[in-house]
Parts: structure tokens; C-alpha cells; sequence
């Protein structure tokens, strides 16, 4: 690729970001989940010869463009933007089958594709470990993405997040013990098992405690200040801090800043946030990870179309079977013992178990030299582009044959009444724009409308009866109301800003006020 200039990239980053924001927003309105949308589209303008589009696609596709823009610009954040909002009692209520998950699972995964790909495909142990540890854990940015997208059980998307951040930073270690001193380690014998291990170990603690002291020490600091923009900047500080620390000391920076934004989250937020500030940090970082969500998918989509799979077609289905397979094994063997876990939310899991960008960059990151990268990149991107798309595309219809996305009782039953309502409302209306405008007498319109205002009494004694039946309808409209009339204050104190009916003094007293409520509310629904 020619050297380009700054002002070039500059461009090339912004025509990225223009097409990535817009599929996301045609998937959105269509309600689709926008990382497949954007992964085909990728895939299709990374095929066809578009002339506007090549020096985009020559710039994306350089290996270390693409996993400097992964790793080191997209993943700090995306991680920090997820862990962030996860409670800490949420966390602790699910520890066991996310532990199982992260660590049981993603080891016994790791072994199995290993083993398997040895005796299958006939790889070296180096190549067959480094595809396992790539191929054996959930990529956070591909299964995040699409599980809010789609729309599952609280606690199952608790679960599925804690285990999909979790195992990436083991999957990491996995990565690089196997890709750089495997051999060595073997040679040695059984004090190659040790020193394994110990690396293994240190890698992982060294994460947790950089990730944990910083996490600490940056949520005392929010505690000094009230000033949300300079808490922002904090924050970004802390997660890009965090990662970059523990990599430039050989430890996990994915576990760092996964620990780092945990503490700040809860801890941080209990400590040093009002609640104006912990809404404007959220806010920030969902747009963040919006942003970097849809680069993300639409760079993994060009990046998929460089591989050449002529006569690779049977490694390929070897390769997917698998990772199909041993992911199976590892879920519900890790499972067996954890109570109170519903055998569908184990099928979810299973499938659920999406490899995505994570497993790209990190295959880009391998030595020219490595034996074997050839071939680990084409069976990688492979079961990547399976992944996102085909088990992508038919976890929604998953949900709905176990049964996972229905809605709670008596909501089918309200939704027929709140639309009747609505038509009957709608009805009486146009029948009152009509009359004047034809000139249709009162009586003749009356006899309509008095017809019409019978069917909507009824309807709302039924509507009535339906919230003592089931008083969580009731709660809902009322948080719906609760929410739309604190915006319209918050919009009333700007107007009498811009009128200078009042001080900046008071407006901010009565917005933070406002806002205070607002996330009071978030907090309890």
C-alpha cells in the first residue's frame, strides 16, 4: 500500500464511518441487527470493483491497519463501554455459570479444536493450538452487539456478556502462549508445564491487579470533582490506560480493562458520580460503542472478501464442524453442575457462541513466518463469516422456538387493547376533520361517533381490569409517562434559558434536579 498522507486517511476514516452509519441506521429502522447488515454489505462492496471504494479497501485490509483499529482503537473501549454498565450484584448472582463458562468451557473448547485439528486436519501443534485458542472464545463486540439487538432473558444476556468478556482475555493468553512458547514449553518437558502454567497465571493476575488498582484509584479520583466532562475524559483514560499498561507489561490488557471498568462502574459510580454525571458517562460511551460497533462489522465484512477459498472448501466444513462440535461439548459439560439453569438458555448459549472481529485481528497479528498462517487464515475467516451470518441470522428464530422471547403474561391482551384504542381514537378524530370539511351535518356524524365513544368506554374498563390483573402493565405505561414528562421539563427550563427568564445559576440547579430523576428512573426499570 502507498504511504498516505493524513489528510487522506482522514477521509478514508470519514467515508467509513458515513457508510457504516448509514447501514446501521437503514438495519435499525428495519429493526435487523445492524452487525450482520454490516457484515454483508462489507462483504458485497469489498467483492464488487467499485473505483470510489479501493483506496478504502486497500487502506482497511492492510493487516496492521485493521488490527491496530481492533485491538488497540476499538477494543478498550467497546470492553469498557459493556462492563461499565454491569452491576456488580448482577454479576455475583450469576458467578457460577459465567465462571464455568469463561474458564470451564473456554479451556475445555481450546483442548477439544486443538486435538481435533491435529487429527483432522493434520495440523502442527502450533497451528492446531493457535486456531483453537482463536476458535474458543465468544468475541464480546460480535455477541454484545447482536444478543441487545435481538432482545433475550435479563439474566441470560447477564450471563452471555459476563461469560463473552470474560473468556476474551483468556482466549488472548491462550492466543499468545500458543503462537510464541508452546514449542519451547513442550521441549521442556514437564518444567515446560510449569513454566506454562506460571505464564498462564501471571499474564492473568498481572491483568486483574493493573486493571483493579486503576479501576480504584480512578474512581476516588472522580470523588475530588462534579464536572462530568472532565469525568468523560477520565474514563477514557482510565480504559484506554489500563489496556495499554498491561499489555506494555506482558499482561492481559482485555481482564485489565474489563476489571478497571467494572470498579469504575460500581464502585466509582457509588463513590464519585452524582447522577448527572453517571447518565452523560453512559450516554457517551453507548454513541462510542455504537460508532465502533459499526466500523468494526463493516471492516470485518471487507476484510473476509481478501480470503481464497479454491479447493480449501473441505478444510473449511472440517474446520466449522469443529468448532460447531467442541463449543457443544464445552457448554453444556461446563454446565452440568450449575442449579436452576433452564436447559433452552443452554441451547442459546451454545449457538450463541459468535466468533467475530477479535478472532481476525489477532490471526492478522501472527508472524509472516508462522507456520501454518496461511491456512489459519483462511479457515478463521471462514468460521467468522459462518458465524456472524449464519448463526447471527437465526438466533432470533432460535429465541422464538424455545419459547425465550415472549412477552410476560397479559401483554399480548394489553397490546390488542392499546391498539383498538388507538384505531377508535383515530376514527372519531377523522370523522370530526371530515364533517367540517364535506359539511356533513352534526346529527348524521353523531350517531358515528356516539357508537365509536361506546366501544372505547368498554375498551378502557377492560384496559382497567387488565392492570388489577396484572399490575406490571400498569407500572410500565406509567414509567413511560413519568420519563416523557420529565424530557418535557427538561426542554421547558431551556426555553426559559433562551428567554432569559431565568439564571444559568437556577437552570442548572433545576436540570441537575431533572436529570437526578431521570436516571432514578432508568435505575428501577
Amino acid at each position: 500500500m502507498d504511504k498516505l498522507d493524513m489528510h487522506h486517511i482522514f477521509e478514508l476514516g470519514l467515508t467509513l464511518v458515513m457508510i457504516a452509519a448509514g447501514i446501521t441506521a437503514i438495519s435499525k429502522k428495519l429493526k435487523q441487527p445492524y452487525p450482520i447488515s454490516l457484515v454483508i454489505v462489507g462483504a458485497i462492496i469489498g467483492l464488487i470493483n467499485i473505483p470510489a471504494f479501493e483506496p478504502l479497501k486497500d487502506f482497511i485490509t492492510e493487516g496492521e491497519v485493521f488490527n491496530f483499529v481492533i485491538i488497540t482503537l476499538f477494543l478498550p473501549a467497546l470492553l469498557g463501554e459493556a462492563a461499565l454498565k454491569l452491576p456488580f450484584s448482577h454479576l455475583k448472582e450469576n458467578k457460577g455459570p459465567i465462571l464455568a463458562l469463561a474458564f470451564g468451557a473456554t479451556l475445555l473448547s481450546f483442548l477439544i479444536v486443538g486435538f481435533s485439528t491435529i487429527w483432522l486436519l493434520g495440523f502442527s501443534i502450533p497451528t492446531a493450538f493457535v486456531f483453537a485458542a482463536l476458535m474458543s472464545a465468544t468475541d464480546p463486540v460480535s455477541v454484545i452487539s447482536i444478543f441487545k439487538s435481538v432482545g433475550v432473558n435479563k439474566r441470560l444476556a447477564i450471563v452471555i456478556e459476563g461469560e463473552s468478556l470474560f473468556n476474551d482475555g483468556l482466549a488472548v493468553v491462550l492466543f499468545k502462549i500458543s503462537a510464541f512458547y508452546l514449542l519451547t514449553y513442550i521441549d521442556l518437558g514437564v518444567v515446560g508445564v510449569g513454566y506454562g502454567l506460571w505464564e498462564f497465571i501471571k499474564v492473568i493476575s498481572l491483568g486483574l491487579i493493573i486493571g483493579g488498582a486503576l479501576g480504584y484509584g480512578f474512581s476516588k479520583l472522580t470523588s475530588y470533582f462534579d464536572d462530568y466532562p472532565l469525568e468523560i475524559i477520565f474514563s477514557v483514560i482510565l480504559f484506554y490506560g489500563s489496556f495499554l499498561l498491561a499489555e506494555a507489561f506482558h499482561a492481559s490488557g482485555v481482564i485489565a480493562v474489563v476489571v478497571a471498568a467494572l470498579i469504575f462502574g460500581n464502585y466509582g459510580a457509588k463513590v464519585g458520580m452524582s447522577p448527572t454525571t453517571k447518565l452523560n458517562i453512559n450516554n457517551f460511551w453507548e454513541v462510542t460503542a455504537l460508532l465502533a460497533n459499526s466500523i468494526v462489522f463493516l471492516m470485518v465484512g471487507l476484510e473476509i472478501t481478501k480470503i481464497n477459498l479454491a479447493d480449501k472448501w473441505g478444510l473449511v466444513f472440517l474446520a466449522i464442524l469443529v468448532v460447531l462440535i467442541a463449543r457443544s461439548i464445552a457448554v453444556y459439560t461446563s454446565l452440568i453442575f450449575t442449579k436452576n439453569f433452564p436447559t433452552p438458555w443452554k441451547h442459546v448459549i451454545n449457538w450463541g457462541g459468535l466468533k467475530g472481529s477479535l478472532s481476525i485481528a489477532l490471526v492478522l497479528s501472527l508472524p509472516h513466518d508462522f507456520t501454518g498462517r496461511g491456512e489459519i487464515l483462511i479457515i478463521a475467516f471462514s468460521v467468522v463469516l459462518f458465524s456472524l451470518v449464519f448463526q447471527g441470522l437465526s438466533i432470533k428464530s432460535l429465541l422464538s422456538v424455545l419459547g425465550l422471547n415472549k412477552k410476560e403474561e397479559g401483554f399480548k391482551e394489553y397490546e390488542e387493547l392499546i391498539a383498538k384504542g388507538h384505531r377508535l381514537e383515530t376514527a372519531i378524530n377523522e370523522i370530526h376533520i371530515v364533517r367540517k370539511k364535506l359539511f356533513i351535518t352534526e346529527t348524521a356524524a353523531q350517531e358515528l361517533i356516539t357508537e365509536y365513544e361506546r366501544e372505547l368506554s368498554e375498551l378502557k374498563s377492560k384496559t382497567e381490569q387488565l392492570f388489577v390483573k396484572y399490575p406490571s402493565l400498569k407500572a410500565k405505561q406509567q414509567s413511560i409517562l413519568q420519563k416523557h414528562a420529565l424530557y418535557a421539563q427538561y426542554e421547558a427550563i431551556g426555553k426559559l434559558i433562551k428567554e432569559d427568564m431565568i439564571s444559568n445559576v437556577v437552570a442548572e440547579h433545576e436540570l441537575n434536579h431533572i436529570t437526578d430523576m431521570i436516571v432514578k428512573l432508568e435505575d428501577t426499570h
